[in-house]
């Protein structure tokens, strides 16, 4: 980026000069230089494992440079903790959600910063009056007395914003806020970083959706594998110039739409009901079939029952009602385990909570659901699971330095990819994929997109429910929306857990928006 000059209305309160960060088997960050201007919003992008996170934890607190300098307000300075970065204005949203879930909301918006009487005790009455102030400002119905583990993830979300925001931070980090957020939420996370931004807030925000970056950014820089490729003012930046930069060329095809044949039924649902914690129906009676070669989108606003319904299919609630059939035949099995042996699979929305053993190693997540095709005998086949492990890293493109490290060591777009990849290892029939490209950059999107379009003309069929950015994924993604075809062929629409209406593949996103609509 430029200098500061004496009018500047965006001044320089940190920079980071020849910063370097050494992990086992890889170095995250080589020799950056970064300058986060206040009162702005500082745009960060790059491919999945480009070392975007490992930035801000530097900043944050939570990991210190191997080399280099932090300059606060022109002062060299070194963060030893988050706490410390905290005490000097920093705040994070993590990618990674950092929740209590058998905390409330206002215990979580508040821990490690309690609102006390006297020094003392907690002032619980001034938490929760505090949360439900955060909750209105970020236009959200969600009581402050509620556990958090009874919110689904997009509500979550909402909460890690609200606990930076109670913080007061001058210097706010967002790392991947909207992923699990609807557009109207988004709506209203822009309203408040616009505020922020008139208060002198210096904001560095990170996502893979483009269009956002185009929108609130006011500087870019771009990062790739570890080093800085571009780095600028947004002024007449486009989605070209990004992607240019961050993958070393120009785009990433996604897959064209070829006409096929749909086979016989392969999946079908009827009359699936789930009841909800608060009244009614999570899911209220919920039917629909698949073909094989078919590929059905399931769209509707966050707690409308997308979510709920894919676990019902996977057996993870035993209270819901219904009936499935696989290929005409009933689905009697109870268990998760039982689910997959018929061929059903899940691409969890929430990776951290139900997709992965962050604690286990890259190859033991890989394999987990597979582990019956490595027995010989009574015994584990240890060459043939990491056999099999790697070649799933080499097809899925993981970014890795051992088979053997924690898959927590990993980014959270390279997390998302041992998750699909884990699904895809069942050879399942039928593949249910809830936000699957949460968290992942342009040209790993391309290639998982890929991916499904080859797995799709083999054999399976993909049920995949999200938000309207994943429902018209390919488009919306990569920018380019009137040179890409979507690949559903119909979208089922429910809202508030009902099954409503569906609509063909080529619907725009005025026909998808109306479909919600009673």
């Amino acid at each position: 980026m430029t200098g500061e000059t004496p009018s500047d209305p965006h001044p320089i309160g940190l920079k980071i000069r020849n910063g370097s960060k050494i992990y086992p088997g890889t170095q995250a960050l080589k020799n950056v230089d970064f300058d986060l201007r206040m009162g702005a919003v500082n745009v960060l992008v790059g491919e999945n494992g480009a070392g975007k996170s490992t930035l801000m934890k530097v900043i944050a607190g939570v990991e210190q440079l191997n080399g280099g300098t932090i300059e606060l307000d022109g002062r060299e300075i070194t963060f030893s903790d988050k706490s410390d970065a905290a005490k000097h204005g920093v705040g994070i949203v993590f990618q990674e959600l950092n929740l209590f879930p058998n905390l409330t909301v206002a215990e979580n918006i508040f821990v490690g910063h309690e609102k006390t009487l006297g020094g003392i005790h907690i002032d619980k009455g001034a938490q929760v009056a505090a949360a439900r102030a955060l909750m209105k400002r970020l236009e959200q119905n969600i009581d402050p007395d509620v556990p958090l583990g009874n919110l689904r993830i997009g509500q979550q979300q909402i909460i890690e914003i609200a606990k930076a925001l109670a913080e007061n931070a001058r210097i706010l980090i967002l790392d991947e806020p909207t992923s699990a957020l609807s557009a109207a939420e988004v709506e209203v996370l822009f309203r408040v970083i616009n505020d922020l931004k008139k208060q002198g807030v210096g904001i560095v925000y990170i996502s893979h959706r483009l269009e956002e970056l185009i929108r609130i950014g006011d500087y870019i820089t771009v990062l790739r594998d570890g080093v800085i490729t571009g780095s600028r003012s947004m002024k007449g930046v486009d989605i070209p110039w990004i992607v240019a930069n961050m993958i070393g060329s120009a785009s990433k095809e996604f897959p064209k739409t070829v006409a096929h044949e749909m086979g016989d039924e392969v999946f079908r649902v009827e009359n699936i009901c789930l009841p909800s914690p608060a009244g009614g129906y999570a899911v209220d009676h919920m039917s629909l079939s698949v073909k094989q070669g078919e590929i059905v989108g399931l769209y509707g606003l966050m707690g409308a029952g997308r979510s709920e319904l894919l676990e019902c299919i996977m057996a993870q609630h035993p209270n819901s009602t219904g009936r499935f059939f696989i290929e005409g035949k009933p689905v009697k099995e109870k268990s998760v385990a039982g689910r997959i042996r018929r061929g059903l699979a899940l691409i969890p929305e929430d990776r951290k909570r139900d997709g992965l053993v962050q604690i286990m190693t890259i190859r033991e997540n890989l394999t987990m659901s597979s582990l019956r095709d490595f027995t010989r005998g009574f015994h584990l086949s240890l060459k043939a699971e990491a056999d099999k492990a790697k070649e799933f890293v080499k097809r899925m493109a993981i970014k890795i330095a051992s088979l053997e490290h924690p898959v927590s060591s990993l980014s959270g777009g390279n997390q998302q990819k041992v998750v699909i990849g884990k699904a895809l290892m069942t050879k399942p029939k039928i593949l249910l994929m809830d936000e699957p490209s949460r968290g992942i950059d342009i040209g790993a999107k391309a290639e998982i997109f890929r991916r499904f379009a080859s797995y799709r003309a083999k054999r399976p069929d993909l049920c995949g429910p999200g938000t309207l950015e994943f429902a018209v994924a390919c488009p919306h993604m990569s920018g380019n929306r009137e040179k890409t075809r979507d690949p559903f062929r119909q979208f089922l629409c429910p809202p508030a857990g009902a099954f409503f209406r569906s609509s063909p593949a080529n619907a725009g996103c005025g026909t998808l928006a109306d479909c919600l609509q009673p």
